[in-house]
């Protein structure tokens, strides 16, 4: 049996507009942190690192290597980028009297490659 145009018109009824009755926003309830031994550890954002060069005099490349050892006798193996990383970190806590008494303690050199010999 073959639909007529008011046939498939009645059967496509449009839709009703319902209304939705909302409900009181109910007051947060208490979580109690249950120990969960099953549960996922929060994964840290990997933090990108960046590589670059930078010039330094021999005698403060030596300082690096003797703090390298000076880590090593206290059974701490650090690398050189670790040790800049550390003395950054010591920059930063200090107060703008100390920082820049200790700027002021680092003479400027001259940037690029050294000339070759």
């Amino acid at each position: 049996m073959a639909q007529t145009p008011s046939n498939a018109a009645a059967k496509k009824r449009p839709a009703t507009k319902t209304t939705q009755i909302t409900k009181p926003a109910a007051a947060p309830k208490a979580v109690k942190a249950a120990p969960n031994s099953t549960a996922k550890p929060v994964k840290e954002k990997k933090v990108k690192v960046v590589r670059d060069s930078f010039t330094l005099p021999k005698t403060e490349l030596l300082q690096i290597a003797d703090m390298k050892k000076r880590a090593m006798a206290l059974g701490v193996e650090v690398k050189k980028s670790e040790l800049i990383r550390a003395g950054l970190q010591a920059l930063s806590t200090m107060a703008d009297a100390p920082f820049k008494k200790a700027l002021g303690n680092v003479p400027t050199i001259k940037t690029g490659r050294p000339a070759k010999a």
